[in-house]
C-alpha cells in the first residue's frame, strides 16, 4: 500500500500520522532536526482541539498532563479590570481551556505512533505534486505528502511559492517559571504596546509570556530587557520575572502567514503553520493544527487520495474546502485582537481600555463561538 509521508514531526505533524495510523495506513514522518525535541513553554488547547485529541485516542492521556486554564480575563498593568471572562458559561457550554507543556505534549503524540515511524535528520529538500519527496538521503514517492513543516515549510512551495511570512510588528518572550509563593489567578495584563499573560502548569510551574512593539529583527537583552519593561506592573508579574531563568526565555518576533489560495496541490496537502500560521493571540495555532489532521485523515478515508485537488474530485479538495476559510476566519480575528492589544498611542488605548470596560462578558463568549463550536 502506498505510504502517507509526513513532513515535520511537531504538533500537527505527529497528529496527522496518529490519524492516519489509525486508518491501518503506511506513515512515515520526516524531520529535519537530529533529536526530537520541545522549547520551555506552554500551550493552550482549547475545547475544540481536545475534541480533536480525543478523536485521536489521546485526549485523555493528554489532559492527564495538563491544567484547566480558568483565565480571569484581563487587566490593565495596574491590575484594574479590563475585561472579566465568564468562566462559570464557558465550563458549562464547552468546557474551560487546558494548559500543558509542549514537550510534554509532543511526547503523548510520539508514544502513540508506532516504533520507527519517525526518521530524524532527514531534510526535505523539494515536494512535488506527484508525490515524490527529495531528501537527504535520496527519493521517496508516497500516495499523500503531508507538509507539516512550520511557517518556513519547504513542502508549501509547491503548493503557493510566492507566499511568504509577514512580520506581526511586535516580539515575544516565553518562560516557565517556579515561582516562590502560591499564584492564584491567571489571564493577561494589557499596557501600551505591551502585554504580559501567565497561566498555570503541572507542578505548580507557570508559563509566562510577554508581548512588546519592537521593529523586525532588532536584538533584544533577554529577561533583563523583560523586567525592564514589566518590572513595575502589577502582582504577581514582578514576582515571576525574579524567579525566572534568564537562560530559560525564549525569544522570538512574531509572524503571521497571509492567505493561500489553496492548502492543496496534486497529492500534497498543507496543514498547521504550513498552511495557516496565524499570530498567537487566541491560543488557536496548535488547537487548528490539531484540527487539521483529523479532517485530512477523515477526508481521506471517505474520499482516497487517488482523487486528487488536480482532477477536480473531491479528495484533497474537500479537506481545502473544509479548513481553509475557517482557519482564515479565525487567523484574521487574532490578528484583529493583536493590534487592538498592542495598541500604544496613549488617547487611543485610553478609548481602547473604556470600550472593553463597557463590554459584558457575555459579548466575549458569543465571539468565541464559531471558533469552539468545531466537532470532528
Amino acid at each position: 500500500m502506498p505510504e502517507v509521508i509526513v513532513v515535520g514531526a511537531g504538533i500537527g505533524g505527529l497528529a496527522t500520522a496518529i490519524a492516519f495510523t489509525r486508518l491501518g495506513r503506511p506513515v512515515r514522518v520526516l524531520e529535519r532536526t537530529p533529536e526530537l525535541a520541545a522549547p520551555g513553554a506552554g500551550l493552550s488547547l482549547w475545547p475544540n482541539a481536545l475534541r480533536a485529541l480525543d478523536a485521536l485516542g489521546i485526549g485523555d492521556r493528554v489532559r492527564s498532563r495538563a491544567v484547566e486554564h480558568g483565565s480571569a480575563g484581563i487587566r490593565d498593568s495596574r491590575g484594574r479590570w479590563l475585561s472579566e471572562f465568564d468562566l462559570p458559561a464557558l465550563a458549562q457550554r464547552y468546557g474551560l481551556p487546558i494548559v500543558v507543556h509542549r514537550a510534554d505534549l509532543l511526547d503523548i503524540l510520539r508514544s502513540a505512533l508506532p516504533a520507527g515511524a519517525i526518521r530524524t535528520g532527514v531534510t526535505v529538500t523539494e515536494a512535488r505534486p506527484d508525490g515524490l519527496v527529495r531528501h537527504t538521503g535520496g527519493e521517496i514517492r508516497a500516495d499523500l505528502i503531508v507538509g507539516a513543516d512550520g511557517i518556513n515549510s519547504v513542502v508549501r512551495r509547491a503548493v503557493a511559492d510566492t507566499v511568504h511570512p509577514v512580520y506581526s510588528g511586535y516580539t515575544a518572550w516565553r518562560v516557565v517559571v517556579a515561582p516562590s509563593g502560591p499564584v492564584t489567578e491567571f489571564g493577561e495584563s494589557w499596557g501600551r504596546g505591551l502585554r504580559f499573560g501567565f497561566a498555570p502548569l503541572t507542578d505548580g510551574r507557570i508559563y509566562a509570556f510577554a508581548c512588546a512593539n519592537k521593529p523586525e529583527g532588532a536584538p533584544s537583552a533577554g529577561l533583563a530587557e523583560v523586567r525592564e519593561l514589566f518590572g513595575d506592573w502589577h502582582d504577581p508579574i514582578p514576582a515571576l520575572l525574579a524567579a525566572a531563568d534568564p537562560a530559560a526565555v525564549l525569544h522570538h518576533d512574531i509572524y503571521r502567514l497571509p492567505g493561500l489560495k489553496s492548502f492543496v496541490a496534486g497529492r500534497i496537502a498543507l496543514l498547521g503553520d504550513a498552511a495557516h500560521a496565524m499570530s498567537p493571540n487566541l491560543g488557536q495555532g496548535a488547537c487548528q493544527a490539531l484540527e487539521d489532521a483529523v479532517v485530512l485523515a477523515a477526508v481521506v478515508a471517505e474520499s482516497g487520495v487517488a482523487g486528487t485537488a488536480e482532477t477536480g474530485s473531491d479528495g484533497l479538495a474537500r479537506y481545502d474546502r473544509l479548513r481553509r476559510p475557517r482557519t482564515r476566519m479565525i487567523a484574521a480575528r487574532s490578528d484583529r485582537l493583536g493590534a487592538v492589544g498592542q495598541l500604544s498611542s496613549r488617547p487611543v488605548v485610553a478609548a481602547r481600555d473604556a470600550v472593553m470596560r463597557m463590554t459584558p462578558p457575555s459579548a466575549q463568549f458569543r465571539a468565541l463561538a464559531p471558533i469552539l463550536d468545531w466537532r470532528p
